[in-house]
């Protein structure tokens, strides 16, 4: 396969004191840190949308502040995700959409619906959730991921569900939540969640140049073949896809490192 899609790499938000005079600049203005963190890496992850709204006017200073080709993925609110019956959480889910995200225009990546470890696969509960999913907002055209933090999603109905609504599922490299390396959606989203303060790049050589390597695979179309897949008897049609990867670890100094060192491995293989 000749084609490949493109692989973003970035961290959770830009907004971190730690980060000042580490990552960003010394004496650098804090107006001007999303400006900078976004001409180093190619996505960053909106996690303030989990806890709170924002006015149009804050996602339109977010467009204005990025560069072409920049993409944010946004964390939904929890109000929509923490709860018993997923299927009930309408209300929620119109104030999380319409509160402004429309503006970001062609910045705007996929959202990211992320659950409590607590929550439990329930398919009936799950595919009512998946049904309400809104395919746009304003004309602006919506790609949804899902993060399960519980075992009991590592099923293959949970990968045909997810397939059916053309929703994908996160791969999480992290110490207790469930890696499904699956592909179910149209793009891969990984969080990396394994890295430390105490290397400079949060993961080591090695650890940096396997996961491009298992990027590569998956923007080529195909996934890696040392990660097990939760339904190996079905795999997804091989087609070039965008793969998204955020650096998020305890700490998180070292993240964007994590993030700049992984785009220039996988700008160098893609």
């Amino acid at each position: 396969m000749t084609q490949a899609g493109r692989i973003r790499t970035g961290m959770g938000g830009w907004t971190f004191e730690p980060w000042r005079g580490v990552f960003y600049p010394p004496g650098l203005k804090h107006a001007a840190e999303l400006e900078y963190a976004s001409r180093q890496v190619t996505a960053i992850e909106i996690n303030g949308t989990y806890y709170s709204t924002f006015k149009p006017d804050s996602w339109a200073k977010w467009r204005e502040s990025t560069p072409d080709g920049f993409k944010f993925a946004v964390k939904a609110s929890r109000y929509c995700t923490n709860r018993k019956v997923l299927g009930e959480m309408g209300p929620g889910l119109d104030k999380f959409i319409n509160q402004g995200l429309a503006e970001l225009g062609d910045r705007l990546g996929p959202i990211l619906w992320q659950f409590m470890g607590t929550k439990r696969f329930d398919p009936v509960d799950f595919e009512g959730f998946l049904q309400l999913l809104p395919n746009a907002v304003d004309g602006v055209p919506l790609t949804h991921v899902v993060e399960p933090r519980h075992d009991s999603f590592k099923t293959p109905e949970f990968i045909a569900l997810c397939r059916k609504y053309g929703v994908t599922t996160v791969l999480a490299d992290h110490a207790t939540y469930p890696m499904i390396p699956d592909v179910t959606g149209p793009l891969v989203y990984a969080r990396l969640q394994t890295g430390s303060d105490d290397c400079p790049t949060a993961y080591d050589e090695a650890a940096l140049d396997l996961w491009a390597r298992r990027f590569k695979a998956y923007a080529e179309g195909g996934a890696p073949a040392d990660l097990p897949m939760i339904d190996g008897a079905n795999p997804a049609p091989r087609q070039p896809r965008d793969v998204y990867v955020f650096v998020i670890h305890e700490g998180k100094v070292r993240a964007p490192h994590g993030a700049v060192a992984l785009l220039e491995r996988t700008a160098a293989e893609a």
